[in-house]
């Protein structure tokens, strides 16, 4: 068997001793909380999102902010949104993520509601180089399986949001069907949906 040399980062692997609690959780620091997801009580480390990563993000969620404001002026209920939002999809054991933008119910934060998935409308992830799995396969269980009604996955190019996968749970089953995919190259102007609220997609609005 050949021996690692003693500088390989290998070396400094080391199993987590105990699963994190949802207790333990709360007590972190917004600082640390940032930087990590829990997944089964086990912590996975965010990288920080590259810099065209965090500008689709933004921009995604002011265009979701537009049309929740124009909805909830139509008469519909509060709605927020957040980007690198904490949500609480189970306790025990604890899985806890941060999606790239969140759709959600206004909470009452006077009595301290945290953000779970009963009050999330729509979750929409973008793709980084490292995350397809987790975006494309873990995650679309997780979300579904905690009854997010709406999941969406976008793709970039260089100039912007080129591809938007959109999903739909089928709550009979609990898993995501596809509803059908934006792509910026298609003809035919800016394609609109009516779930969770009614939205047009403005690719211009989406790009770098």
């Amino acid at each position: 068997m050949t021996a690692l040399p003693e500088d390989s980062w290998l070396l400094g692997i080391r199993p987590q001793p105990a699963p994190v609690t949802a207790e333990e959780y709360d007590a972190l620091s917004e600082e640390i909380a940032k930087a990590i997801e829990i997944v089964d009580g086990y912590v996975v480390y965010c990288a920080v999102p590259a810099p065209d990563h965090q500008t689709c993000a933004r921009r995604l969620a002011d265009m979701l902010e537009r049309h929740a404001r124009a909805a909830m002026s139509g008469g519909h209920d509060c709605f927020t949104v957040n980007t690198d939002v904490d949500l609480r999809l189970r306790d025990l054991p604890l899985l806890n993520r941060r999606p790239d933008v969140a759709l959600y119910r206004c909470l009452d934060r006077g009595r301290g509601e945290r953000l779970r998935a009963e009050h999330t409308l729509l979750v929409v992830e973008i793709v980084s180089p490292g995350s397809e799995t987790q975006d494309t396969t873990d995650k679309l269980g997780e979300y579904a399986k905690a009854g997010i009604p709406h999941y969406w996955i976008v793709r970039l190019d260089r100039t912007g949001v080129s591809i938007i996968e959109r999903y739909r749970l089928d709550r009979a089953l609990m898993l995501y069907k596809h509803t059908g995919t934006f792509m910026k190259e298609e003809p035919g102007g800016a394609p609109t949906v009516g779930t969770p609220i009614l939205m047009e997609i403005d690719w211009a609005e989406l790009q770098f």
